[in-house]
């Protein structure tokens, strides 16, 4: 059995922001049961299975998958910045390779002069390393929020005598 229009709708929709509620009423349903609705037409299967063809369209149209994803936030966790910026006049190296190239968020160069000549001010900035390693750890199962809570009384008596021992 086909989708419906609305539902056909409903996986449009929802693949702008992967937002089932929002994706409902854009698709005409109740906004009222927007939530409910949402989750029932993720639970159907003919709606999945629509959807995830619809996501590997796009993936392929792309070129972006999770692994593309996971290689660029490696890029950016494991840089070694010592191969990318030379420390004495923080200019980038010029043997930096494209892995290397692709963890800068900015490059700031800024001339001044004065009665002494020029003086150039240059800053390179990184993508958030500690970012990159935390989604990458987070990919690979490294933190989980699944923590066990372990309850251990301690109970504290008054007018204990002291011990002779």
């Amino acid at each position: 059995m086909a989708l419906t229009e609305r539902q056909k709708r409903f996986v449009d929709e929802y693949l702008i922001d992967l937002n089932a509620t929002q994706a409902c009423i854009r698709a005409g349903y109740s906004a009222k049961n927007a939530d409910k609705i949402g989750s029932q037409l993720l639970g159907k299967t003919r709606v999945s299975e629509h959807l995830h063809a619809e996501l590997a369209k796009r993936s392929k149209r792309t070129g972006i998958n999770q692994d593309r994803v996971v290689k660029e936030l490696a890029r950016i966790a494991l840089v070694n910045p010592k191969n990318l910026i030379n420390a004495k006049d923080a200019s980038i190296n010029k043997d930096a390779n494209d892995d290397d190239l692709a963890c800068i968020q900015s490059v700031k160069v800024k001339t001044m002069s004065n009665d002494s000549g020029d003086m150039v001010e240059r800053e390179v900035k990184l993508h958030d390393k500690l970012k990159a390693l935390e989604l990458l750890g987070k990919h690979l199962g490294m933190w989980s929020d699944n923590s066990v809570s372990v309850t251990v009384p301690i109970v504290i008596k008054d007018n204990v005598p002291d011990s002779d021992d």
